[in-house]
Parts: C-alpha cells; structure tokens; sequence
C-alpha cells in the first residue's frame, strides 16, 4: 500500500538582520514561520550566509541556507549554499562558484525594473541555460505584470519557477510560497518542482519603508558607536 507523498510549504525568499535593510529577529522569524504554516524557510541574506548558518542552528528542521548574490548584471538567488559567494562578480563567475558547491540557482525578481538587482533581458537570456530556476513570484514586486513576466519567461525557457516573500519585516514572512513535495537537496528540489503550486500575494508598497527604516537605523547605530 502506497502512502502520500508529504508536501512541504516552502518560502524560498527571506532576509534577516544580518541583511542591511532589514531588522529581522530569527528567532521571531521562526515563530511568524509556526504561525503562518511555513514549513521551510530559505534565508538568503543579501551576500552573505551568516544569518541563515546562526538560524540553521536554531532550527535545522526548518531552516534552508540560501544567499542573495549582487552581481555585475543583476542578482541570483542560490539554495543550499555552503560556501558564501560575495558581491560584485560576474554572472558567470558567481554561477561558476554555485556549481562547484552543489548548490541550486535561481534568478531574483528579474523584470523589477523598480530595484537595481533587475536583468536586462539579453543578460537574463545568457544565463538561463545555466541556473535552475527563475523566481516567478515575488511579494515584493511593485508590480503584478513583473511576476507575469517572469512566469512566461520560465514557461517559454522551460525552467523551474520559485515563489517567495522577499521578507524583510516580520509581517511579510510567508506571503509567497510554493506548495510541493518533499526535498533535501538539489536534486530532490529539482525534481520537487515539478509538482509545485504557486500561493502568494503582493505585498502593500509600504513594506518597502520597513527597508529604508533598517537602513537609516543601522546608520545612526554605527554613527553613535563610532569614538
């Protein structure tokens, strides 16, 4: 007798206040993941693995390590990341350094033209055979047509689709996720998407003031601590 595969709800984009625009506590991010039903949660910091590592001990269960990568033509967003990969390379360079670390590639909010870590279509189209996924939800959009986009992109391109929140305040945490069977790696992640099913909603735009806010925050702290 066959039993059910077992799904998992997956938020694939979130940030903590190891990121410079936001001020997420982890451990109230685990709390606001028990109560919105997240049964994984993919930190990625933006350059930077620390604040997942520090949250991967706190939750190993839940807790995926990921980074968001800036690179010199838009960002990446990787999953099961070992080795942190730092800002400013190449989009080959920063792809080439996942790899070899096994890790899974996806392309954040792509056709945002309202943030600078958007590609250019011709840059975008250079990359795609080489990453697993694009990020065809995500709350943050300005715009609705921005996640259509990208939706169409990967259906034409025939690559994988990845859903999140893009959370940088408590409150987002959840908002988009995507429905899909059990993995543990990226391969079995791979596979998972497959069967994945999109659930989320756009974010109201004043959600982007909690970022501001974290940095303007994050400046005067330096800016009294300095001698």
């Amino acid at each position: 007798m066959s039993h059910p595969q077992k799904t998992l709800r997956v938020d694939f984009h979130s940030h903590t206040s190891y990121s410079r625009d936001s001020l997420n506590n982890i451990s109230e991010m685990l709390e606001m993941c028990q109560r919105r039903g997240i049964d994984r949660l993919v930190i990625t910091d933006h350059n930077t693995i620390t604040g997942a590592l520090v949250a991967k001990k706190l939750a190993p269960e839940r807790i995926i390590v990921g980074e968001e990568i800036k690179t010199t033509q838009g960002e990446l967003l990787a999953v099961f990341v070992e080795k942190e990969v730092p800002a400013g390379l190449t989009p080959l360079e920063a792809i080439a350094r996942l790899r070899d670390q096994g890790a899974f590639i996806s392309v954040s909010h792509p056709f945002d033209i309202a943030r600078s870590g958007h590609w250019e279509l011709e840059d975008l189209l250079k990359i795609a055979p080489m990453v697993d996924a694009i990020e065809i939800f995500n709350s943050r959009c300005a715009r609705s047509i921005y996640n259509t986009m990208a939706k169409e992109f990967a259906r034409q391109y025939q690559i994988s689709g990845t859903a999140g929140s893009d959370a940088h305040s408590l409150i987002e945490i959840g908002r988009a996720c995507l429905e899909l069977p059990a993995f543990e790696d990226k391969h079995s992640l791979t596979q998972s998407l497959e069967h994945a099913r999109v659930q989320g909603i756009l974010s109201p735009p004043w959600v982007h003031l909690s970022s501001r806010y974290a940095v303007w925050r994050k400046s005067v702290d330096i800016f009294s601590s300095s001698p």
